[in-house]
């Protein structure tokens, strides 16, 4: 089945329910219905068919949700790209997806409409939201055309949507998804966190990220409500749970890190959560044992997958296993294999040895391959298995745990190091709010261990980090050689640890002061 289709038919089944609400704005699937159909409309009078891409770069907003939708109705290919992007790199989007129009709102300033014009988009295919500046059609203007009588049953293995990764190594990359890929990872999604009819969820994570999109179109399969939320504010989060009785929560762990230590926290009720969970990176066992204890859901999942494959593993017994990913998910083979490309890719490596996780092609929920980069291809597919890039093991119960990227890990004088580890030393310690652990060149040991930390307080000195590492049991030659402190860790607009910044210098130092740690006997 086709997206539109979904959505229409979830209309058919219950249109009165509440679909979608945004501060007073507040939708019924029925009433969201005209608006997206007419939406549609306005689309298709400005020459926009099936297979075109459509460029979305706007926060979180009924616009976005709605141009979405609108997408679906005509098989247009809904390419959302960062808010956060700079000019250049929104225009190489617009140019790499062979973008046909582009809507915006004000949330990346004049990024958006500069990029439009330098990539010769034209104003008549151009829509600007709300406080967006620039030449173009208001997006108002679509809610009076002739609207659309229903979707166009386009193909379901045609793409749908085209998601950026975040470029972290180069420039982004597009993994096109095809309807069928989006609908099975929508389904996915939904049975390993157990939702339910009716549920409702938060939208806070970007909808320009899979967990964003994932939110958005499982609302529609569950005929549940999303409410909205443009910009991400802790409290507001708070608050929302709460005003709102949300009964779903799928975040970052950043963003659990940064409600459950907000000063107000305890003023809301969140009784209303049942099932949270949480994906996009792992988190440090001691922030998932907070969790657990100061939201007590009834239902705590660590989901793991990517934008090119949804979903690989989850694992829903965290008070057990607080780290653990868990098992593969639906219609999914997780193996571990070594890094190396000259080894055999088919043979896996013994239980507690880390190694590269692969994801088996063969899920429903799998691109096919990224957007015009054959390069790209040949470095994460190797025959039917696709390489994560990530490091894992599997336990004695054949569980994984994921200990970080093949990237990040630190090989300092001959001894591998997986900065996760050292992360969770830290955070336990009470002394940092948030670290970043990464491997830097060092003459003699070829990488030492460098801890970037946003201390808890002034009081907090490189020797009481090193004291905490030295009393927690950390292996003497894992412990950081430096601490740098610093104002903040840089972080993609998904929540992200941005460690290249870290290692190019691109963080604001608080205190230069360092700790060269002696030589572990």
């Amino acid at each position: 089945m086709d997206l539109g289709s979904v959505f229409a038919v979830s209309v058919l089944r219950c249109p009165n329910n509440e679909a979608f609400v945004e501060g007073s704005r507040r939708m019924t699937y029925a009433g969201w219905y005209r608006e997206i159909k007419a939406v549609a409309g306005g689309l298709r009078e400005m020459g926009l068919r099936a297979g075109d891409h459509f460029v979305v770069v706007m926060r979180n907003r009924y616009e976005m949700a709605t141009l979405y939708w609108a997408c679906h109705m005509l098989g247009i290919i809904f390419t959302p790209v960062s808010w956060r992007a700079s000019a250049d790199e929104i225009r190489y989007c617009l140019e790499d997806a062979n973008a046909a129009a582009i809507a915006f709102d004000g949330a990346a300033g004049a990024a958006a409409p500069d990029a439009a014009v330098a990539a010769g988009i034209d104003p008549r295919r151009t829509i600007v939201v709300a406080d967006g500046k620039g030449d173009g059609r208001p997006f108002t203007d679509l809610l009076g055309a002739r609207p659309v009588d229903g979707p166009a049953r386009v193909d379901e293995f045609s793409i749908c949507l085209m998601l950026y990764t975040s470029g972290t190594t180069g420039r982004p990359k597009g993994v096109p998804r095809s309807h069928r890929a989006e609908l099975a990872a929508s389904i996915s999604h939904i049975a390993h966190n157990q939702y339910r009819h009716g549920d409702s969820c938060l939208g806070v994570m970007p909808l320009f990220h899979t967990m964003g999109v994932r939110i958005l179109l499982g609302s529609a399969l569950l005929s549940g409500r999303l409410v909205c939320l443009p910009t991400y504010e802790p409290e507001e989060v708070l608050r929302l749970v709460s005003a709102e009785k949300i009964t779903t929560l799928f975040l970052v762990p950043t963003m659990f890190h940064d409600i459950l230590r907000h000063p107000k926290f305890s003023s809301y009720d969140l009784r209303s959560l049942s099932r949270v969970g949480y994906a996009g990176m792992t988190m440090a066992p001691a922030l998932v044992e907070q969790c657990l204890d100061a939201l007590a859901p009834d239902l705590f999942v660590n989901y793991y997958g990517s934008s090119e494959i949804y979903t690989f593993t989850y694992c829903d017994h965290l008070d057990r296993k607080p780290a653990c990913a868990g098992r593969a998910g639906l219609n999914q083979i997780i193996r571990v294999v070594s890094p190396s490309r000259n080894d055999d890719i088919e043979v896996d490596l013994p239980p507690n040895t880390p190694g590269e996780i692969v994801a088996s092609m063969d899920s429903p929920e799998a691109f096919r391959g990224y957007w015009k980069r054959p390069d790209a291809d040949a470095k994460a597919i190797q025959g039917r298995w696709y390489r994560t890039g990530d490091l894992g093991k599997f336990d004695d119960d054949g569980e994984l745990y994921v200990v970080g990227r093949v990237d990040d890990m630190i090989i300092s004088g001959g001894e591998n190091i997986y900065p996760e580890e050292v992360e969770d030393v830290l955070i336990r310690s009470g002394l940092v709010v948030g670290c970043a652990v990464v491997g830097m060149p060092d003459e003699r040991l070829g990488a030492k261990v460098v801890a970037f930390v946003e201390p808890a307080n002034s009081a907090v000195t490189p020797a009481k980090l090193d004291d905490a590492c030295l009393k927690s049991g950390l292996a003497r030659f894992k412990r950081p050689r430096e601490y740098v402190m610093v104002r903040s860790i840089p972080r993609s607009a998904s929540g992200k640890l941005l460690r290249r910044k870290l290692r190019m210098g691109e963080y604001e130092a608080l205190d230069t002061s360092k700790i060269t740690v002696e030589e572990a006997s």
